[in-house]
């Protein structure tokens, strides 16, 4: 929608009684806290905690190294030193050494790679360790290494390679990097998977089925037929054996609760309400929603293609809505639209808010180090592996690779 002086301005989808609140409306943060923070958290209506985050930060200088994703609140990225996805933060923590302390604004499976990466002088902290991830949390270590013994039982381990997507818990990544496996990102999920077929007939694909099946069937060629759902809630994932044997892909069923959320009903009616719009989605979307797509990429890769777009288009963006809410203020050529009329913020992320990010950077000063995320030598040796085998892996970006 156009203002007066001819600027493209972005509207907020309308909440509805089962969506998230509307971040700083009708708000309440006592629900919000998840975890109790030894002390006191400052009240969110504080008016100084703009200037009290400001200060902590001074204070730390460069002991302190502030990482805030893309998803995060405005309030919080207004403090972060690089923003990101996932990966490219932990690594840039990484390329950091001087920082004695990481602080990320993310989830705990970022904070846990961030603490795989770094070196062991450095403390990584997550101002909430509320701020989960409820995809990463689809796949328990119990549960996956009950898959394998299903798959061992049905004679397919063997030529199966596990692929776990980032967004999992380092106890996932160390799994994959003792069975052979890697890790994948949404950018480089095609080569990963392409690399894991070259080592065996199968795959076994964590935690994200969405991801899995996108890439396997419009990237690889693979057809759905190909692909199977492994259910942890079932007896032997609800497949029998010969299932297991015939499939080529093997999916866990998990999924992303935001990116879960898009319908092909939301692509027809943005069309109908946005002549000429472009419809771009993160791969985490279901397969019904990707195939109606115009364009499918990563979230860098839809920062990059929204940013080199002609001014005067129209965009539907099917990704998270602090993302786009930033896309559209960053691009006032465009017309950016969030891709369902309903609001749809990742309510784990949301938990680091600024309250806690004073929290943690005034305890940090006040020489308290608080939600220190570490991962265990042998899990941490292991998820590595995993991780190196990705970064190894031809047409993988190795710049920030850590030593």
């Amino acid at each position: 929608m156009a203002d007066s002086a001819g600027t493209v301005a972005f509207v907020d989808p309308e909440p509805t009684p089962l969506a998230l609140l509307l971040l700083g409306h009708g708000s309440d943060p006592d629900s919000e806290r998840g975890v109790d923070c030894p002390g006191t958290l400052p009240a969110p209506s504080d008016p100084g905690l703009v200037e009290r985050a400001r200060a902590a930060k001074d204070a730390l200088g460069d002991r302190v190294f502030i990482l805030g994703h893309h998803y995060q609140r405005d309030e919080v990225i207004a403090f972060a030193d690089v923003t990101g996805d996932s990966f490219k933060l932990a690594q840039q923590a990484a390329a950091h050494p001087e920082a004695d302390y990481i602080v990320f604004c993310g989830v705990h499976f970022m904070a846990e790679s961030a603490d795989i990466l770094t070196s062991s002088s450095q403390q990584v902290v997550l101002p909430d360790l509320a701020a989960g991830c409820s995809m990463a949390d689809m796949a328990e270590i119990s549960q996956v290494e009950e898959c394998w013994r299903v798959l061992q039982e049905a004679g397919v381990a063997d030529v199966t390679v596990p692929i776990t997507y980032m967004n999992s818990t380092a106890a996932i990544k160390a799994f994959t990097g003792r069975h052979g496996g890697a890790v994948c990102t949404s950018s480089n999920a095609e080569r990963s998977l392409a690399w894991a077929f070259e080592q065996g007939e199968k795959v076994l694909f964590l935690p994200d089925q969405h991801l899995g099946r996108n890439t396997a069937v419009r990237d690889l060629g693979l057809s759905l037929d190909d692909c199977v759902v492994y259910n942890p809630n079932k007896p032997n994932g609800g497949l029998t054996a010969e299932q297991l044997r015939g499939a080529r892909m093997i999916l866990w069923r998990g999924h992303c609760s935001v990116h879960g959320r898009f319908t092909p009903d939301c692509v027809d009616e943005v069309r109908e309400r946005i002549p000429g719009v472009t419809v771009i989605v993160h791969p985490e979307c279901r397969y019904d929603v990707v195939e109606k797509a115009d364009v499918v990429g990563s979230t860098e890769k839809i920062i990059a293609t929204i940013s080199a777009a002609a001014p005067g288009t129209a965009w539907a963006v099917g990704t998270e809505l602090n993302l786009v809410k930033r896309l559209a203020l960053a691009n006032p050529d465009k017309e950016i639209a969030y891709l369902d009329r309903t609001v749809c913020y990742c309510s784990t992320m949301n938990r680091i808010d600024l309250p806690h990010l004073v929290w943690a950077l005034e305890s940090l000063v006040a020489g308290t180090v608080v939600n220190r995320i570490e991962v265990d030598p042998d899990t941490a040796h292991w998820a590595r592996v995993a991780l190196d085998r990705m970064l190894a892996l031809p047409g993988v970006s190795t710049a920030a690779k850590p030593d």
